[in-house]
């Protein structure tokens, strides 16, 4: 099974507030994910980016492989 650290989008129509999960690849984006580890409101000023370092780490030592944006964002935070 592979296992991505991805993006949830929430909030209304053109106010995204974005939920970081644990899921499965094939899962929909909006849908099931094992588990929520943080979240990020690109909406404020600065980006409020909130992860739980240490789940996060740890789901990547397991082979947990972030998407694109969530790897840029964990870079710019120091986690990765």
């Amino acid at each position: 099974m592979a296992v991505k650290i991805r993006l949830k989008r929430m909030g209304q129509k053109k106010a995204p507030y974005y939920r970081v999960v644990v899921a499965d690849a094939r899962a929909p984006r909006d849908g099931r994910f094992i588990e929520e580890i943080g979240t990020y409101d690109p909406s404020k000023e600065p980006s409020a980016f909130v992860v739980d370092a240490e789940k996060a780490k740890q789901w990547i030592a397991n082979g947990a492989q972030p998407t694109e944006t969530v790897g840029k964002l964990l870079k710019a935070t120091g986690i990765l």
